[in-house]
């Protein structure tokens, strides 16, 4: 992932620290507390990283078993395959039936390009209801949706944008991405965005990202939170930031936060899991919880 990148130079200059609740936030949560735990799903982007051969993948596992290996070791996957081609409900059931080896597994498809950067949410109604068809053949596997509007999609689609979301179907939660900085520049844009996602149930994905620090908005539209986090290869300042949302999702769960959807990403996406295993180490520990975690091959050897 590519997305905020910079460069080993910059890295010891960027300022990591998380900005503290806006009142959306806290009110949201306020409203949706309910006593019950906060449910946590912890996952990478893809599931077919060949870097993963001989890590947490038998050496010699073939293209067409990576997703069987995959569901051993995570919860959840960002499912960014949906945004490069729209597939029917034959291949998604099938994705679905290797997946039923873990019981707790949950797919959470990425909106086709089509439908967003192509289209841009205009005209994209037949497209988007072949998206749903196949992807509701996830079944009980189905997690939100993740819909991700491109660099140069700005303010001014937001009539377009708020029709779109307003025609989506209420019954499968979806989170919106948004990258272009006048979303957060300008305040009152900014406002007027989470209000509007407050509004239509839409969730806020919040981008980790170390060189587009207004992506970590921390506006939470609903009492769930889809956090995308950009690693640099297991720099040091990779543990401190995940230090640092262990301690912020603790919070948002004792106020009232319902689930979060936590999906690794690294420039080099080798080191995906094991980032991801240290974020489901410290969950559990600060939460209380039994978090699924990647099996490396080096440990079962007594390497580590």
């Amino acid at each position: 992932m590519e997305f905020g990148r910079v460069t080993p130079e910059e890295l010891p200059l960027v300022d990591f620290t998380l900005p503290p609740d806006p009142a959306l936030t806290s009110d949201t949560l306020r409203a949706a507390k309910n006593g019950q735990q906060v449910q946590v799903y912890v996952g990478c982007a893809k599931w077919g990283r060949k870097e993963w051969l001989g890590k947490i993948y038998p050496p010699k596992t073939k293209d067409a078993n990576f997703l069987d290996e995959y569901v051993k070791h995570f919860d959840s996957i960002e499912l960014n395959a949906t945004f490069y081609q729209v597939y029917g409900p034959a291949t998604i059931a099938k994705w679905k039936e290797k997946a039923d080896a873990n019981p707790n597994f949950k797919f959470c498809p990425k909106f086709s390009q089509s439908i967003s950067h192509i289209r841009r949410l205009k005209n994209a109604d037949e497209i988007t209801t072949q998206f749903y068809e196949g992807i509701m053949a996830f079944g009980d596997k189905l997690g939100p949706l993740f819909l991700q509007l491109g660099d140069n999609y700005t303010p001014k689609s937001f009539d377009d944008m708020k029709v779109y979301l307003e025609h989506l179907p209420k019954d499968v939660p979806v989170f919106l991405e948004v990258r272009h900085k006048e979303w957060f520049a300008n305040a009152e844009v900014k406002e007027q965005l989470f209000n509007t996602l407050k509004e239509l149930g839409i969730g806020a994905v919040i981008t980790d990202a170390s060189g587009r620090r207004d992506c970590v908005h921390m506006e939470l539209p609903t009492p769930h939170a889809f956090i995308r986090f950009v690693g640099n290869s297991l720099d040091k300042t990779d543990y401190k930031r995940v230090d640092d949302w262990v301690a912020r999702i603790k919070d948002w769960s004792e106020q009232g936060l319902q689930s979060v959807w936590f999906f690794m990403h690294q420039h080099d996406e080798r080191y995906s899991p094991e980032l991801a295993d240290y974020v489901s180490a410290e969950l559990n520990k600060a939460l209380g919880l039994n978090l699924h975690r990647p099996v490396f091959m080096e440990k079962e050897k007594g390497m580590f």
